[in-house]
């Protein structure tokens, strides 16, 4: 069998995934992560499901291609959003609400519609 180094085995993916703590992560950064709305979709999507019930091949209703789904889970990823494994052909995700919410109160509820609308100063 021949040995082709740029292509990782499923188990290889799941060592090289890095999974950044929402500690790490700057203000800026979860904010440029979360004001995109394909990734608010993935996030609102993600929500209203259990852990690790995802994969990322059922979001190819998205209008994008895989490769640029792709660096969206990657962008989540890196500021402490997602969690990902693989389990067998698939990557499933989990939503790090806790861990995330611990650094940045109130910003997920924001971002998934849950937050209450304040009304403007009269």
């Amino acid at each position: 069998m021949e040995h082709y180094p740029n292509v990782r085995s499923p188990s290889n993916r799941t060592r090289n995934l890095s999974h950044t703590s929402p500690l790490e992560v700057s203000l800026q950064a979860a904010l440029d992560a979360v004001g995109d709305p394909i990734r608010r979709r993935i996030l609102r999507e993600l929500a209203g499901v259990p852990d690790w019930a995802r994969a990322c091949g059922t979001f190819n209703h998205l209008p994008v291609a895989k490769s640029t789904l792709s660096h969206h889970f990657a962008v989540l990823r890196n500021v402490g959003l997602l969690e990902q494994r693989d389990e067998g052909t698939r990557r499933l995700n989990r939503l790090r609400r806790e861990e995330f919410d611990g650094r940045f109160p109130g910003l997920l509820a924001l971002v998934l519609g849950e937050g209450e609308a304040v009304p403007p100063e009269a």
